[in-house]
C-alpha cells in the first residue's frame, strides 16, 4: 500500500511539471532557457513512479513497514494534495506586488552590444540605454513604442515596468519608465498591461514617456525578460 501511495504522489508531481511545460504557466515563473530542465525532471519523476509501481520498494520487515506506514502516508497525502491544487489552480502572480517587494534594478551593470532605432526599443532596452547615456537631451523627442505592466510608485505617478530575471521570479528585479498620464484621468490600475506609443520628453534631469496612444493588452505569453 505504501509503495502505491508513493507512486501516485510521484505521478502527480510528474504531471505538475509536464503540464507546466505544455500550458505556458512556466513562462510566468521561469526563464525559457530553463524550461527543458523542468521537462526532464517531470519525465524522470514519471519513470520513477512507474518503477515504483512495477518493482515496489526494497522489501522490509512487516513490523518496520507498519511502524512507518502511518507517518509516510500522512506526508504522501499532504504532498499529493499540494500537487492536485497546483494542477487545479495555476499560479497567477501579481507582478506589481512582486516588484514592490524587490530591490532596485541592477541594469547599470548591463552593456548593450548595439543600439536599436528608437521605435524598435523595448522598455528594457530604453532603461539600459538611459543607464549608459543619462543625458536626457540625447533622446528627447525620440519615438517610443513600449509595453509593460503598471507599477505604482509611492509619491509618484505609476510607471510602466517589466520584470528582469536571471533564472526565475525568486531573483526578479523591476525596471520601469516614468509616464506622463493624461491630466484629469485616473491612473491605470496596478498590474494592467499596456502598450504605449509616444515620445520621450526631457523634464529636468530625466526623461518621461509622453503617450500619444495607450492600449490595454493581454499579459504576454512570456512576460519575463532576461
Amino acid at each position: 500500500m505504501a509503495s502505491l501511495i508513493r507512486a501516485a504522489v510521484l505521478g502527480l508531481w510528474a504531471a505538475v511539471l509536464l503540464r507546466s511545460n505544455l500550458d505556458g504557466r512556466l513562462d510566468l515563473l521561469l526563464r525559457a532557457a530553463f524550461h527543458p530542465l523542468v521537462l526532464l525532471a517531470g519525465l524522470a519523476l514519471l519513470i520513477i513512479a512507474l518503477l515504483q509501481l512495477v518493482l515496489g520498494w526494497k522489501q522490509r520487515s512487516v513490523a518496520a513497514e507498519q511502524a512507518g506506514l502511518r507517518r509516510d502516508r500522512r506526508q504522501a497525502l499532504l504532498s499529493g494534495a499540494i500537487a492536485v491544487l497546483l494542477l487545479a489552480f495555476p499560479p497567477a502572480p501579481s507582478f506589481a506586488d512582486l516588484a514592490r517587494q524587490r530591490p532596485a534594478d541592477d541594469t547599470s551593470a548591463d552593456s548593450l552590444s548595439f543600439v536599436l532605432p528608437p521605435a524598435q526599443r523595448s522598455l528594457t532596452d530604453w532603461v539600459r540605454l538611459l543607464r549608459q547615456q543619462p543625458d536626457p537631451q540625447l533622446h528627447a523627442g525620440d519615438p517610443v513604442r513600449i509595453s509593460g505592466f503598471v507599477l505604482p510608485v509611492p509619491g509618484q505617478p505609476p510607471q510602466l515596468a517589466r520584470l528582469l530575471v536571471r533564472c526565475c521570479l525568486a531573483d526578479a528585479t523591476p525596471v520601469g519608465l516614468p509616464v506622463r498620464w493624461r491630466n484629469g484621468a485616473p491612473p491605470p490600475a496596478a498590474d494592467t498591461w499596456l502598450a504605449i506609443e509616444g515620445r520621450m520628453q526631457a523634464e529636468g534631469d530625466h526623461l518621461v514617456v509622453v503617450p500619444e496612444r495607450i492600449r490595454q493588452i493581454p499579459r504576454p505569453a512570456r512576460p519575463l525578460e532576461p
